[in-house]
C-alpha cells in the first residue's frame, strides 16, 4: 500500500452508526436484541451488547480495510485459543459468514459480531504493580511464541502503527502540532532514535504479531485476594507482519503511561518476555528505539484524529496519557535505557576499553591511597551525622595522606526521609583528596571543554572524563594529546567517567536504576591506577534463602521480599543501598533506633560488668526504685525478667500463687506471649489460628469488648459484655472451682488500640476480687506513656489493677521487662522457691532501662506522644471521612489502628485490602503491617519521637493508596 492510501485510512474518522442502526443489524443478521453500549476506539466503532443470549462485541469499521486482513484477525483468533492464548471467538451471522460487507447512510462498512471477554482493561488504574508489569510482558512473549508459525495473506498489510512505516507518518503528520518547541522535540527523539535503529533493521527477524497488547487491550478480573487475573486478549485490528520485536516495544510503551515517570519501571516487563520468548541482541538493541517512535506516533496520530474527527471522545480522553507515555520515554537518556534493557535480558554492554591510557594522576603512581568507607555500615557514621551538610568531604579531608570515596558504594549521606522516591545513593564517580597542585594529565586524546568553577570534561573519540576541583586548565573547546596536562587538582577532585559522550551523567543514581547507570559510568580505577571499587553488596535473597534454611520457619519476616535492614536512626530504618524506610509499627524502640545515650550506657556497663540479679550492684536497685515511683501508691515489689512474655508468664504464677487457684479469665482475640502459660490466654486466631480450639481447661475467654465490630457497639456497652464475664464466674462458681484473676489489655491491642468501654475493668476487677482472685494488666504494648495522654493503659479505665505487666519499650531493643505487685502477691511465690531470670535486671539492662526514662524525659517523648499523637488520630480520622474504605480510627497518642472494611453497615474486613495497602507503602518507603483477627487494621505504633512531617507523610501516602483504588 502507498504512503498516500496509509495517510488517506490513517485520516479518516470512525464510521457513523446510531444506536438504532446498530440494533436494526444486530436483528437483521443475527437475531439479537438487547442494550448497546460503545466501548471506544480510535477509527473503529466498538458496541458491546448485553442480549438474553449473552454479551457480545460488535465491530464496525469501514471497507478501506480489505477482506483478508479481517480474515487474517479471524483466523488468529482461532490459531491462538487452540494454543491455550484467551481470546474471544467470533459469532456467525444468521447466512454463516463471519464478516459481513453492508452498507449505511452510504458508507460501505464491515461487520462482525465476536464474543464479550468479561472483566476490565486497566488502562485507567492509578497504580500498576510490578507483578502485572511482568505479566504484561509475559503475555507479549505468549502470543508471539504462539504467532510464530502463524501465517496468512492477510498479514501483509500497510498498517499506520507499522514501526516499519512509522518514520514516513511521523514526516508527515509533524506538522499537524501548532506548538513549534513540541515538533522540535519530536523530531529531534524521532532522529536520534532512528540513528540507532537504522544498522540493526536487517537483523530484526519477523512474523505475525498482535502489535497492540497493552493495558487497553488486555482484559483481568481481581479475585477474592483483590489479585488481578488476567481473562483474555482483544482488538486484534492491528494484527500484521513485521519485526517481532515490535509487539513488546508497543507493550513497553504502554506501560510508560504507568510508570509514574520512571521509564525503568517497564524493566520486569521485558525480563519476563525474555524468559519465555528470548530475543536476541539486535532485537534488544532496538527496543527501545521503537519504544520512542510508538510514543510519536501516538500522539500524532492522536492530535491529527482530532483535527479529522473532533466529537471522538475516545480519542480525546486518551491524548493526554499518549503525551505522558511520550513524556515519560524522554525523562531519561536512551544509552541507559538500552543498558537497562541489556541487563533485564541478562545481556550486558560491553566492557569500556581503557587500556593503554596515560594515568590521571602521575604523581600519585605508587603511593599507598587510602580506601575511605561512607556507607550505610561505615565506622564513620553515627547518631545522624551523615545528616551535615558536606559530611563525605569532612571524612575525606580527616584522613592522613591521599583518599578516595568508593566507586559503586551506596553512600548514606545522600539518603532522605518522608519521600516516595528512591534516594539516589549510588556513586557514579570517585571523590579523591590528594595534595593540593597535583598534576592532573589527559589519559587518552580529546577535546576540552571547560565548564567553569574548577569543572570541566574531557571528550574522547569513544568516552567522556568529568573533572571537578582544578585549576589552570585548557581554554574551551581546545584539543589536547593524552598526557597533556589539564591543570593542577585544589586538594579534592571528583572523577567520573561515562561512555556517553553527548550526556553529561548525575553523580549518584538510584539504586533501581544504578546496575545500568554503572554500566555507562564505569569505575575509573584504570586511569587512576589504585583501587577505589566498592565491594559489592551483599545478594539479599541468597541471605533470605540461608535464613529461611537455618530459622524456624514459624519465626515469621515482613514481606514476601524484605529488604535488608542493617541501620536505624531516631523513627526510620536504613537497608544496605541507603533507603530510609519511615518506621510506623516498631512499638519496641520508643526513643528512636539507634539514640547514642543507647550506645553509650551498654558500651559503658559492658565495659564493667553484666551478669545476674543474684550479684549485689547498684543498678538494680535504682532501676526498681525508678519503676516502682511509677506505678500507682501500693506497690512497692518488682520483678525484672526479659520480655513480655516472660513478665506474663510469671504474673499468671503470682496469680495462681496467691489466690490458691488456676482458673483464670482471658479476653477474645487477645494475645499475651508465647510461653506455654502466656500461649494459653492467648486467643488471638492472627497469632495462631488454633488458638480458640486449643485452650486448656483453666482458661476462660470472654467476649471481646470491641466497642467497633463487636456485638455490641460504641461507648455504653460495658454492661452488655460483662454479663458475659459475669456468666463465666457464675459457672466457677457453680463447680466450686476457685479463680486466680483476670488478665487484659487495658487498650485492646490487637484489635488496634481500641479503648474498652468505660467502666469495663471497674466491674469486672469487682467481680474478680470478690471471688479472691487478682487483676493483670498487660502493658506490655501499651504502657509507658504510648497512650500519650496516660502513662499506663489502665489510668483511662479509672482503676488499678494487682499486677502490671511490661515490657517492649522499656529497654527500647534491649530485652528487659518487668512485673511491678504488692509485697504481698510478690511473697506468695516464695512458698514455690525463689525467682530467677538469668539475664531479668542484669547491670546491662537496669541501666539501659534507667536510660530509657531519662531520655523519655529529656527530650519531652511522652509529651510530644502526647500532642503529635493527637494530632495523628485527627489526621486518620480525616481518612475515614474521606474514603469508604476506611471504616475506623482507633487508638491514641502513638498506639493507633486504622481498620479497613468493605462495607460500612455490616463491617465486611477487606482483609485483601490491607495487606495491599501494607505492601504499596513499603514501595513508598514506610513500613506498617496489618493486625487483629481478620487482619484489616493498620498496626501504627511508631517510635515516641516520631514527627508531625512523618505522620504527615505516612497519612498522605495512605490517602494516596486509597485514592488509587484497592
Amino acid at each position: 500500500m502507498p504512503l498516500s492510501t496509509l495517510i488517506q485510512r490513517s485520516s479518516q474518522p470512525s464510521p457513523a452508526l446510531s444506536e438504532a442502526q446498530a440494533h436494526a443489524l444486530l436483528r437483521a443478521h443475527y437475531d439479537l436484541a438487547g442494550s448497546v453500549q460503545s466501548l471506544g476506539s480510535q477509527q473503529d466503532l466498538n458496541l458491546r451488547l448485553d442480549s438474553d443470549q449473552g454479551r457480545f462485541v460488535l465491530k464496525v469499521c469501514h471497507a478501506s480495510y480489505a477482506e483478508h486482513e479481517l480474515q487474517a484477525q479471524h483466523a488468529a483468533l482461532a490459531y491462538l485459543a487452540d494454543r491455550g492464548v484467551p481470546v474471544p471467538g467470533v459469532r456467525p451471522a444468521l447466512s454463516g459468514d463471519a464478516l459481513l460487507a453492508v452498507e449505511v447512510d452510504g458508507q460501505p462498512l464491515r461487520v462482525r459480531l465476536l464474543d464479550y471477554i468479561d472483566g476490565q482493561p486497566l488502562t485507567r488504574l492509578k497504580h500498576l504493580p510490578t507483578r502485572l508489569v511482568a505479566e504484561l510482558g509475559a503475555l507479549c512473549a505468549r502470543v508471539d511464541q504462539a504467532l510464530a508459525s502463524f501465517d496468512h495473506p492477510g498479514l501483509t498489510r500497510t498498517l499506520q502503527w507499522d514501526p516499519q512505516q512509522a518514520q514516513a507518518l511521523i514526516e508527515h503528520l509533524l506538522p499537524l502540532l501548532s506548538d513549534a518547541g513540541r515538533r522540535e522535540q519530536l523530531a529531534q527523539v524521532v532522529r536520534q532514535a532512528g540513528e540507532t535503529l537504522q544498522p540493526l533493521v536487517a537483523q530484526l527477524p519477523s512474523q505475525a504479531v498482535h502489535l497492540d497488547i497493552t493495558d487497553d487491550n488486555v482484559v483481568w478480573r481481581r479475585d477474592e485476594a483483590r489479585e488481578w487475573q488476567l481473562q483474555g486478549v482483544i482488538d486484534f485490528g492491528d494484527l500484521l507482519r513485521t519485526w517481532r520485536i515490535a509487539d513488546l516495544s508497543v507493550t513497553c510503551a504502554a506501560l510508560l503511561h504507568h510508570a509514574e515517570g520512571d521509564p525503568l519501571r517497564i524493566l520486569p516487563a521485558v525480563t519476563a518476555y525474555q524468559a519465555i520468548n528470548p530475543l536476541d541482541d539486535a532485537e534488544l538493541r532496538a527496543l527501545w528505539p521503537l519504544v520512542l517512535m510508538r510514543a510519536t506516533v501516538l500522539v500524532l496520530s492522536s492530535e491529527q484524529q482530532l483535527a479529522v474527527d473532533p466529537h471522538n471522545q475516545y480519542t480525546r480522553d486518551n491524548i493526554a496519557h499518549e503525551w505522558q507515555i511520550f513524556d515519560t520515554a524522554c525523562q531519561v537518556p536512551a544509552m541507559l535505557m538500552e543498558a537497562a534493557i541489556l541487563q533485564a535480558a541478562g545481556r550486558q554492554l560491553p566492557a569500556l576499553e581503557l587500556s593503554g591510557c596515560a594515568p590521571l594522576l602521575p604523581e600519585l603512581a605508587g603511593q599507598p591511597v587510602s580506601r575511605v568507607d561512607l556507607g550505610v555500615l561505615s565506622a564513620h557514621c553515627e547518631a545522624g551525622n551523615w545528616e551535615q551538610s558536606g559530611f563525605d568531604q569532612a571524612v575525606l579531608a580527616a584522613q592522613t595522606g591521599a583518599a578516595c570515596s568508593l566507586h559503586g558504594q551506596y553512600r548514606l549521606s545522600q539518603t532522605h526521609i518522608d519521600r516516595p522516591d528512591e534516594p539516589a545513593t549510588c556513586a557514579l564517580g570517585v571523590e579523591l583528596k590528594v595534595p593540593s597542585g597535583s598534576v592532573v594529565q589527559a589519559p587518552q586524546d580529546g577535546v576540552w571543554q571547560r565548564l567553569g568553577d574548577g569543572r570541566g570534561v574531557l571528550r574522547t573519540a569513544h568516552w567522556s572524563l568529568w573533572l571537578k576541583g582544578l585549576d589552570a586548565t585548557p581554554d574551551d573547546g581546545q584539543g589536547v594529546s593524552k598526557g597533556q596536562t589539564l591543570g593542577t587538582a585544589c586538594g579534592f577532585l571528583c572523577v567520573q567517567l561515562c561512555r556517553d559522550t553527548a550526556l553529561q551523567p548525575p553523580f549518584f543514581a538510584q539504586p533501581s536504576a544504578a546496575a545500568a547507570w554503572l554500566a555507562l559510568c564505569p569505575s575509573p580505577q584504570a586511569l587512576l591506577g589504585f583501587d577505589c571499587d566498592a565491594e559489592p553488596l551483599p545478594d539479599a535473597q541468597a541471605l533470605l534463602a540461608r535464613r529461611d534454611a537455618s530459622f524456624a520457619r514459624s519465626q515469621k519476616h515482613y514481606y514476601a521480599e524484605p529488604p535488608q535492614i542493617e541501620r536505624g536512626w531516631r523513627n526510620y530504618l536504613i537497608d544496605l543501598q541507603g533507603r530510609s524506610y519511615l518506621d510506623m509499627l516498631n512499638n519496641v524502640a520508643v526513643l528512636g533506633h539507634g539514640h547514642p545515650r543507647m550506645a553509650a550506657e551498654s558500651a559503658r556497663q559492658w565495659s564493667l560488668l553484666n551478669t545476674n540479679s543474684r550479684f549485689h550492684y547498684a543498678a538494680i536497685a535504682e532501676f526498681s526504685e525508678r519503676l516502682l515511683a511509677l506505678a500507682p501508691d501500693g506497690f512497692d515489689r518488682v520483678f525484672l525478667v526479659n520480655s513480655g512474655t516472660e513478665a506474663n508468664d510469671l504474673a499468671i504464677r503470682l496469680a495462681w500463687a496467691y489466690s490458691g487457684g488456676r482458673d483464670l479469665i482471658s479476653v477474645l482475640e487477645a494475645y499475651h506471649g508465647w510461653s506455654v502459660a502466656t500461649d494459653a490466654i492467648s486467643t488471638s486466631i492472627a497469632d495462631n489460628p488454633l488458638a480458640l480450639q486449643t485452650r486448656p481447661d483453666w482458661v476462660h475467654p470472654v467476649e471481646a469488648p470491641n466497642t467497633f465490630r463487636g456485638r455490641y457497639r460504641g461507648a455504653e456497652s460495658a454492661a452488655d459484655y460483662l454479663r458475659d464475664v459475669d456468666a463465666k464466674l457464675a459457672d466457677l462458681d457453680a463447680r466450686g472451682r476457685q479463680l486466680a484473676g483476670m488478665i487484659c489489655e487495658p487498650v485492646y491491642g490487637n484489635a488496634g488500640g481500641i479503648s474498652l468501654p468505660p467502666g469495663y475493668l471497674r466491674d469486672a476487677y469487682a467481680q474478680v476480687r470478690a471471688r479472691g482472685g487478682v487483676c493483670i494488666a498487660d502493658e506490655v504494648q501499651v504502657g509507658y506513656g504510648r497512650l500519650g495522654d496516660y502513662f499506663w493503659g489502665f489510668e483511662e479505665q479509672g482503676v488499678v489493677p494487682d499486677i502490671i505487666t511490661m515490657a517492649k519499650g522499656m529497654g527500647n531493643g534491649q530485652p528487659l521487662g518487668a512485673v511491678i505487685t504488692r509485697r504481698e502477691i510478690a511473697e506468695a511465690l516464695e512458698a514455690e522457691g525463689y525467682f530467677f531470670s538469668s539475664a531479668g535486671g542484669s547491670p546491662v539492662s537496669c541501666r539501659i532501662g534507667l536510660a530509657v526514662l531519662d531520655v523519655m524525659d529529656e527530650e519531652g517523648l511522652w509529651q510530644n506522644t502526647r500532642e503529635v499523637g493527637g494530632y495523628f488520630k485527627a489526621r486518620l480520622q480525616g481518612l475515614v471521612d474521606k474514603h469508604p474504605l476506611a471504616g475506623a480510627a482507633h487508638g491514641s497518642g502513638f498506639y493507633l489502628g486504622l481498620e479497613l472494611v468493605r462495607d460500612r453497615q455490616t463491617l465486611e474486613p477487606a482483609t485483601a485490602e490491607t495487606m495491599i495497602l501494607c505492601n504499596r507503602l513499603r514501595d513508598l518507603g514506610i513500613f506498617m503491617q496489618p493486625t487483629g483477627d481478620y487482619l484489616n487494621i493498620l498496626k501504627i505504633k511508631p517510635p515516641m519521637c516520631t514527627t508531625r512531617a512523618s505522620v504527615d507523610y505516612f497519612v498522605d501516602c495512605v490517602d494516596r493508596i486509597l485514592g488509587e483504588g484497592l
